[in-house]
């Protein structure tokens, strides 16, 4: 099998040694041109996930849906996704990431909108199941996409910058999913939730085209780089440590490997406990005392915040002192105790809100620092398919956690017992990254 980086293949040949200041300019030049369009995909990406979370607390006035209803329609998201997600990642690498990214985003868009119209808990199930089926590969490919273009050295900070995305959309979609909810309703006979499907949703359509004609699949395939600027970006990717150390030649070899399958529970433990979190945050705000919509949303954004400052400083960190087991397990350990201190508090509002802004910072830096990891792992020959198929097997998290909240909150009738168990999540996540992952010398 011929495991030459596309850009082995340019010309002119390999510089001997890079001008540190030439490397800053490039991947600078590089952030600007990817990064931002990339990063309102993801969160557009993110919105169409969480929303429901937000909406279910207008849909319950107006759809005989009980706490499990939503919980497996939340989860059976994941199951689609799950399916496709593999199949999605191979085709990327046949038909490249614009093509793969429009196909997605474009499709994803119209089945989000579509959740205006349900009615029913089978049509709820069945958009939920599409919606995940569509957005499949959209993360591991963006993330293949990344390694194309930048060396492991900078990938933990460019990760956490675009993983940055979600905390941001975090943000937003409080307040924004809330005023819609509140000022929308009646208009034109539909109500809050109907309108915040739709105005949420068909953004990700228009998105799709916008990709396709501003990226580009490769670093030679685009012609605002020089010649100079090719030949130095080959350099830095042909001379990177973890590329040469990076094992699995086959897609077979990988299947073997016990760590992957180690690193998929990992995996599948933090995004299980991530994702409990998100959906039900509104919940729990509302349990604390906090009624009108919009108040809700604007608590829910606060720590969301703080997620990306944190998120940025520990990737950063990670990078700078080449080590990522550790923080990858400091950030699951203090998601861990940021929902301790929310148990302490007793539904205290303030004490409350401190331990859940400690929990998300945790829980944002956690998920880049885990997507490096993979990358540096995985060989560039199986990278693409590599990290669909540990995604795809840690995806399914999400599609078994909300439903268990969703039965502990129907039968405990307070949120405590849900609490313990989303915190659990975390410190098995971090322990078992410290079990898996080796020390890098």
């Amino acid at each position: 099998m011929n495991t030459t980086h596309p850009l082995q293949t340019l010309s002119p040949p390999l510089p001997d040694a890079a001008d540190p200041d030439a490397s800053r300019r490039l991947f600078r030049r590089l952030d600007w041109r990817m990064l931002p369009l990339l990063m309102v995909c993801y969160m557009v990406a993110y919105i169409d996930r969480v929303n429901l979370g937000y909406a279910q607390l207008q849909m319950k006035q107006t759809l005989p849906f009980g706490d499990e209803v939503y919980g497996l329609g939340a989860g059976i998201f994941f199951i689609g996704y799950f399916l496709f997600e593999v199949p999605s990642s191979m085709l990327l690498k046949r038909i490249g990431a614009r093509a793969t990214l429009l196909r997605i985003m474009f499709c994803w868009g119209l089945v989000a909108a579509g959740m205006m119209f349900v009615q029913t808990p089978t049509q709820f199930y069945t958009l939920r199941f599409l919606l995940g089926v569509f957005e499949a590969g959209f993360l591991p490919g963006v993330v293949y996409y990344l390694t194309q273009w930048y060396p492991s050295a900078r990938r933990g900070q460019v990760v956490a910058i675009f993983m940055a995305a979600a905390v941001a959309a975090g943000v937003l979609a409080g307040p924004m999913s809330g005023f819609i909810m509140k000022h929308f309703d009646g208009v034109h006979g539909w109500t809050g939730w109907q309108w915040l499907f739709l105005l949420q949703g068909l953004p990700a359509s228009v998105l799709g085209v916008v990709v396709w004609f501003c990226l580009h699949d490769s670093p030679e395939q685009a012609p605002w780089l020089s010649a100079e600027e090719k030949a130095l970006l080959r350099r830095e990717l042909a001379t990177d440590p973890a590329v040469a150390s990076a094992g699995h030649g086959s897609m077979r070899a990988l299947l073997k490997d016990p760590r992957v399958y180690a690193l998929a529970l990992v995996d599948f433990l933090l995004i299980g406990a991530n994702y409990a979190l998100v959906f039900w945050m509104p919940t729990l705000i509302k349990g604390w005392g906090v009624t009108d919509l919009v108040q809700i949303g604007l608590y829910a954004a606060v720590p969301q915040v703080l997620g990306v400052i944190g998120m940025i400083l520990i990737g950063r960190s990670s990078d700078r002192r080449g080590e990522r087991r550790w923080h990858y397990a400091a950030s699951s350990f203090l998601a861990a105790l940021g929902l301790w201190i929310t148990i302490q508090a007793q539904s205290h509002l303030a004490l409350s809100m401190l331990g859940l802004c400690i929990a998300v910072i945790g829980l944002a830096a956690a998920t880049p620092l885990f997507i490096t990891v993979v990358t540096e792992y995985l060989a560039k020959p199986v990278a693409a398919t590599g990290i669909a198929f540990i995604n795809s097997l840690a995806i399914l998290g999400g599609a078994v956690s909300p439903p268990v909240i969703g039965m502990i909150n129907a039968r405990a009738g307070n949120p405590v017992p849900a609490i313990y168990f989303v915190l659990t999540l975390y410190v098995l996540s971090g322990l078992l990254m410290l079990a898996v992952v080796r020390r890098r010398r």
